[in-house]
Parts: C-alpha cells; structure tokens; sequence
C-alpha cells in the first residue's frame, strides 16, 4: 500500500498553519525518513513561495516520489513541471471535479466538457512527467457510470495513478442495505470502478477521503479493501475543514490488522515524534484523545480500566506504546481510579502497602481526587505520611 502524505499541501491549507520553505524542507525530510511513498509538496502556481518550497523540496529528496498540485489547465500544469524540474521521481497531480455539483455549480459546464478538460490535462502533464495522477474532485458525489468514463479516458491519456477523492466527507464506508442509495458508499465505488473501468489495470486508484463526518479513515480502508493501492492523508489528520484521512491512523489499522494483507513502508516507531514536530511546526496542538498520537492514547483512569490493564495490558490496549514511539503507558488517578492503581501508583513511589492500610489511604484518597482533576505523585506523598508503611524506599 502506497502512503501518499500531503502535509504539506492540504495539510498546509489548515488557517494558522502555514509553512514557510525551510519548515517545508524540514517536514519533507522527516517524512522520507518517515517511509512516506509520495510527498506531495505544495501547489506551486498558487504563490511564488510555493513554487520554491516544492522546487527546494524536489532537489532534497532523494527515495520518496514528489508530487506538485495543478487544477486542469496548461499553465498550471507547465509550473508545477518546472517547480518538479530536479525531482528524482517527479510527479504531476492534476485533475478536475467529476459530481454534477462541480459540473454545473462549479464550472457551469457539461459532462461531456469535463471529460474533455480531464483527458487534455492529463497529456499535457505527460509532456513534462511519466508519473501523473488524475484527481477527480468530489468524486464521492460523483455518478458512478460518469466517473467510470472519466477514469477509462484519463488512463487512455496516460495517467498512471487515479484519485477518488470523498471532497466533502459524505460517504459511508460500505453499502448497508438496500435502502441507501449505492452512490455515496465509498468503498463500493470504488469496487464499481475495478469491476467497471477495462483499463484499471494499468492505474493505481488512490483514496483521498476527508473528516467532514468523521470517516475519512474508515472511508480510506474500505477503499483498500475494495482494491485502492494509495491512500493519501496527513500527518494528525490535517486538511480542510474537519482535516484528512490521519496517516498514523490508517497505517496502524493495516499494522494491526495482517488479515487485510495490506503492508506500508511507514516506520511505526516514528509516529508520535513526527506527530509532534508536525504539531510544533504548523502551531496546531494534537487532541488528547487524538487516536494513536494523543496523549490520552495510552492513559488509563476508570478503575475497571486499570485493574484490567494492570492484570494484562492485552485488556485494554491494542497497541504497544513503543511501536508507535510513545512513552509508556499511564495509570492516571482521579476519582474513578480503583484501589489496584492507587497501590501501584504508590509501589512506583517506593513504598508498599497492605491491603488494609491501601484501603484507609483509599478513602482518603477519594477525598483529594474529588476536589482535583487528578491526583498527583506530590499528593500521593503527602497521603502517605498518614501511615508508617512497612516498607518506604524514599
């Protein structure tokens, strides 16, 4: 499975988060490192900062493929070519939306038009670049048989990679039942162009989901179910809007799932650094309970929860910690902690309890947790001194 980041693109669209060219050229190294396969690092017609940036970028890089944005027109496409002029492995990203919305809202177009415009962009990127993938905007709303024509033409024209872009985050995974209209599942569409497009054979499809209801991740994995070989996301699942399709998310559903028979080149341990310097650089702090990269991602403070994962982690996580680059896991005491953390919590302090000194120090526990959102090793200190334990290391 291709990963395809666009941190440095969509993500970059994100209000506040702008990028200058040596933060750019930073991200994108640490990206390569990161296993990334193609970097899509800017749109270079929309400023001259950008074309630098992917011009510096291009020069830098030397395994990932980089990738320069281009709406469906000449000019367009000749200036990401000649910011994309020193890339070892160039590639054009150009296209144009497919859904009737874009067509006639948009463009004020027809079908017949679109398909016309999709097909000459596509050559004149071949002009300049072997490697060139067509976008279909709003292809999540788009209609299957129109979209299936426009994917046929664009391979005919050259286009060696297809992106099937859920624009607006409409659809839902998988068709569940017959009352739903089949258009906006997104993992039939895109088993409906495998099934449909003669030439697919000769393109990679690519998912391009964003979070506008909060399923572009599952959206993406329905995708490669389905028979996609590229999903494109960023680093904390940023982009427009609500974001992308979160990277760390959609590499560790396949890490976790072998069933699948899906496997990336990212390297897992890499994760939460990268997620941090991304955050750091861009100035947008990650959630707490951000999957995978969040700092609540592996803490743990309902009581059930704790004596659960104290007797095995196994109980309650399905993710090593150090396999994604986080620190270890967290028994966080508040009031909903059991007696089993607080002991523990207090063992990691040097001192051992019995069972009934644990549950006198319990109740008065509760007191201070209940008047604080969590309890911390100075308030557990302080408890402590209420009992002579038999044993104290501090």
């Amino acid at each position: 499975m291709r990963i395809f980041d666009t941190t440095l693109r969509d993500g970059e669209q994100v209000p506040g988060c702008k990028l200058n060219t040596t933060e750019k050229v930073e991200l994108a190294l640490q990206l390569e490192d990161l296993g990334v396969d193609i970097i899509e690092a800017g749109f270079p017609i929309s400023s001259p900062g950008d074309f630098e940036s992917v011009q510096q970028i291009s020069a830098i890089i030397k395994n990932a493929t980089v990738c320069g944005l281009s709406r469906a027109n000449q000019k367009d496409i000749e200036t990401a070519a000649a910011a994309l002029k020193y890339a070892k492995r160039p590639r054009i990203h150009t296209g144009i939306g497919t859904s009737d919305y874009h067509i006639k809202l948009k463009f004020n177009s027809t079908r017949e038009e679109i398909l016309e415009r999709a097909i000459q962009c596509v050559k004149w990127a071949r002009n300049f670049v072997d490697d060139v993938e067509f976008y279909a905007e709003d292809a999540g709303r788009s209609d299957n048989e129109y979209l299936a024509r426009v994917i046929e033409a664009v391979i005919a024209a050259g286009a060696t990679t297809v992106n099937i872009p859920d624009t607006t985050g409409y659809c839902l995974p998988q068709q569940y039942g017959d009352k739903i209209a089949y258009l906006e599942q997104y993992g039939d569409k895109i088993a409906y162009l495998v099934n449909n497009v003669p030439n697919i054979d000769k393109a990679i499809i690519s998912c391009h989901c964003h979070n506008d209801l909060g399923l572009a991740s599952a959206n993406s994995i329905a995708g490669a179910i389905s028979g996609a070989r590229q999903i494109e996301c960023t680093i904390n699942g940023l982009g427009e809007r609500a974001g992308n399709t979160s990277l760390e998310e959609v590499v560790m559903i396949i890490n976790q799932h072998p069933e699948l028979n899906l496997f990336t080149n990212i390297k897992t341990q890499k994760l939460n650094p990268m997620s941090q310097l991304v955050s750091d650089v861009m100035r947008m702090p990650v959630q707490a309970n951000k999957a995978i990269v969040g700092s609540n991602a592996f803490s743990h403070s309902s009581g059930i929860h704790q004596d659960g994962f104290l007797k095995n982690a196994i109980n309650y996580e399905i993710i090593n910690p150090e396999l994604v680059g986080a620190d270890s896991s967290k028994i966080v005491l508040t009031a909903r902690s059991g007696r089993s953390a607080l002991a523990f919590r207090f063992k990691n302090l040097g001192f051992e309890f019995n069972r009934d000194e644990v549950d006198k120090l319990y109740n008065e526990f509760l007191k201070v947790a209940d008047s604080k959102k969590e309890v911390k090793d100075e308030d557990l200190i302080q408890l402590a001194k209420q009992i002579q334990p038999k044993t104290a290391v501090v």
